[in-house]
This record gives structure tokens, C-alpha cells and sequence, in this order.
């Protein structure tokens, strides 16, 4: 906790640092290395799941202080996005800081991003896939944070008052679907999820699709397998077999999960610390998703450690990611708020210690990375708000509109 309260204390400035660059770290007149060899100051902006991660952050980089010698503050962003935007503008950002996948290739594009990764000896230990996401004109540009996958999460209760038993785990779409309408029923729906692209996109996958080619660029929203995948979800809606978070009064599937209004849910490793926080009396357990025409499919979600391009302490930020990333801290930040290691020998470590992670790791084996594309955040918004309606809505038409808006954002982006 002293961490905390001497961190606390810088929390202010940093903040600011953030938004108009009131510290004098960011001093324009400073050459970039000058400090090399000496203390230094250096911020962090972080965007936290909550108090948790933030105790874990500001514990690793109190043992980086104690072993570098340089000090570090870190401010936890109300709205991270927001605030690197104006950093950036400013010319006087945070030195490192949490980037969102949806972000990334906006920053990265804009020249906001320092690209550090040809620096990282052991660079492979993190996947291809997660690499691929953070990877821009064909430099690894900053390293992930951390991955989650999605898994098909059950209440075990629910399950047994049911009849069904461990031979009863869903491995088919067609097996889900059975199971979920013989656990619908009673205040109970068998299966609850966010109606959203990061959740329901795991159908597309499963069904041999997905919103892009594999180095996206071109567009495949519209094909047969997507449309198959959104017409089987769209059974399930019309059924009552399956319901969006909302529509049950819920904010996300654990949450369902956990009040017992959702028999299964589909989510991520974070999982695992809301039920342990908020419904600690809630026995459940984790299988894999159900495999669809096109095989296994699920999704992978991470952040990276961006540094910023206008940092004056580039190399002492190379530093302190590579501390922040190893696979030590990995597993010890997994043990403390649920992500798992970006690191796939931290992956190992960290099953080893918690084998009921292991259908989350397993996952990243197989799971389908975030589409990177600038400007593309906006089509995706405009996919959620259609998925809204997918109970009443043709799924080609949505498809339709998906691969139109896509067309647009990549004709957009070669153009620029």
C-alpha cells in the first residue's frame, strides 16, 4: 500500500502531463537520450481494469525503480484514449502508456509511436498473432501487455438442476444449441452474452469466416460462412435461447453468470476476477467454445506497451517495458487481476501455477486477432449498433453493410 500512497502523490502532474504536458520531463529543449546513464524521470498513463491491476502496475514499477534507479510515475486515465490524443497533439505525451487495438494502427499511422521492437532479443516468445496486431509498415511497433481469449463459461448449479452432466459440454453448434434450450427457463436464459462484435464474432470464426483477409486488406464481411454464423445466432435470439447482457438487466455475461439469470455465458479470462470479486458463492466452471462448420474459433484481446515517439527518455522506456513485459512479471500480474501472459513461456509458467486457465491459453493456439486497420473503429461501431438488432434484422443485410463501411475505411486508408 505505500507504493500506492507515495505514487499517489505524483498522480496529479501526471495527469496533466497527459493532457497539456505541464511536467518538465517533456521539455522540448531536451535531446532524447541526454539522460542515458543517469536517473531519470519518467511517466507511465495506464488505463486500468481496476484496483487490482493498478496495485499490480505501480508494485512492478517500484521494483523497476529499485533496480534502475530511475523513478517512474504512473497515472491511471479516466479516458486513456481522449488523453494520449491530446498528449499527442501537444507534442508532450506520457513517456509510456497502455494502446488499445482498435488505436493502434491510428497512432502508429499518425507517427505518435516509437517502434521499439527490432530492440527485443526474445521478441518471438510472443505469437505470431499478437505480434501481427501490433505490427505497422512492417515493424513490430510495441509489445502486448498481456492476451485474453473467450471461452464458454457454465454455471455448474444451473447445469445440474438441469440433468446434464460433464458429457453434456457442448462441442458443436448444434450440441449448444440443444443445451441451451433445455437450460432456458424459469427466470434462467441458457445462453448470455454482449451483443457485440468481440463476443459474437467468435460465430463468424467458427463458421469459417471473418471480417477481413488474413493481412486485411480486403474485405470479407459478406460471405457465406459470416452469413451462416449470423443467421445461427439469429435463431438462438428469436428461440430465447440466447439474450444479450441488456436484455436481461445485466451490464456483461459475468454478471448474468453470476446473479443466475445465465446458465453460460461467453467470456474472457478477466472472468475469473469479477466472479472471485463480486459472486464469490457462484460455482461455475470453463470449457472450450463449441466448434462450428468451419472448426474451432475464438478471439484474441490485448494492449500493448506503446512508448511514445516524443519521448525524451526513449531508451530508459525500452527499459522499462522490457521489466514490465518480462515473463516473471507476466505471471505475477496474471496471479493479480486475470489477464494472461502475452509470453507464451510465461503462458506455460502461469498454468502451471492455475490450471483452470488453461482453456483461455489454450485458445490463443487458434484465436482470431482484432482487425488493425486506421479508421476502421467507426465501421465497427456501426457493426455493434446493427448487431443490436440481428432478432429482427436480415443477416445478410447487416453483412452487407459491414463489407460496404469496410470497403470505404480501406479504400480510405490506401488513399492516405
Amino acid at each position: 500500500m505505500a507504493h500506492r500512497t507515495a505514487a499517489a502523490a505524483l498522480v496529479t502532474c501526471a495527469a496533466l502531463v497527459a493532457v497539456s504536458g505541464c511536467s518538465s520531463n517533456f521539455d522540448s529543449g531536451r535531446k532524447t537520450e541526454q539522460d542515458t546513464g543517469r536517473q531519470q524521470q519518467l511517466s507511465i498513463l495506464i488505463a486500468s481494469s481496476g484496483d487490482a491491476e493498478t496495485k499490480a502496475v505501480r508494485d512492478a514499477v517500484a521494483a523497476y525503480e529499485k533496480a534502475s534507479g530511475n523513478k517512474v510515475t504512473v497515472d491511471v486515465a479516466k479516458d486513456i484514449n481522449q488523453q494520449l490524443a491530446q498528449g499527442f497533439a501537444g507534442h508532450r505525451p506520457p513517456d509510456a502508456f497502455y494502446v488499445n487495438s482498435d488505436q493502434f494502427a491510428n497512432y502508429a499511422k499518425g507517427g505518435s509511436l516509437y517502434a521499439y521492437g527490432d530492440q527485443i532479443k526474445d521478441a518471438d516468445d510472443f505469437s505470431a498473432q499478437l505480434r501481427a496486431s501490433f505490427t505497422y509498415d512492417g515493424k513490430l511497433t510495441c509489445l502486448p501487455k498481456d492476451v485474453s481469449t473467450l471461452a464458454l463459461a457454465i454455471n455448474t448449479d444451473l447445469w445440474k438442476k438441469a440433468g446434464l452432466t460433464a458429457k453434456d459440454y457442448p462441442t458443436t453448434w448444434a450440441q449448444l444449441r440443444t443445451v441451451a434450450a433445455k437450460l432456458t427457463g424459469k427466470g434462467v436464459t441458457g445462453l448470455v452474452t454482449s451483443g457485440e462484435h468481440t463476443r459474437l464474432g467468435v460465430f463468424l470464426k467458427q463458421a469459417g469466416g471473418w471480417i477481413t483477409n488474413a493481412d486485411q486488406s480486403k474485405m470479407t464481411a459478406d460471405s457465406s460462412q459470416n452469413i451462416e454464423a449470423l443467421t445461427y445466432v439469429r435463431s438462438l435470439l428469436k428461440s430465447g435461447d440466447l439474450k444479450y447482457a441488456s436484455q436481461v438487466d445485466t451490464n456483461w455475461g459475468g454478471e448474468a453468470l453470476g446473479k443466475g439469470k445465465a446458465a453460460m455465458t461467453i467470456e474472457g479470462s478477466w472472468l475469473t476476477g469479477g466472479m472471485k470479486t463480486d459472486y464469490p458463492d457462484t460455482t461455475y466452471t470453463t470449457v472450450p467454445l463449441p466448434a462450428g462448420p468451419g472448426g474451432k474459433g475464438t478471439l484474441a484481446f490485448s494492449q500493448c506497451w506503446g512508448i511514445a515517439a516524443d519521448s525524451t527518455h526513449r531508451a530508459a522506456s525500452v527499459d522499462l517495458v522490457k521489466y514490465l513485459t518480462s515473463a516473471k512479471q507476466q505471471v505475477e500480474n496474471a496471479q493479480a487481476f486475470g489477464v494472461l501472459p502475452s509470453r507464451t513461456s510465461a503462458q506455460a509458467a502461469f498454468v502451471k501455477l492455475d490450471p483452470s486457465a488453461k482453456v483461455w491459453v489454450d485458445g490463443t493456439a487458434y484465436a482470431q486477432g482484432p482487425v488493425t486497420v486506421p479508421g476502421f473503429e467507426k465501421v465497427l461501431t456501426q457493426f455493434n449498433t446493427d448487431l443490436a438488432t440481428l432478432a429482427t434484422t436480415d443477416p445478410k443485410t447487416i453483412l452487407t453493410s459491414l463489407q460496404r463501411n469496410g470497403e470505404q475505411a480501406l479504400t480510405k486508408d490506401k488513399d492516405n
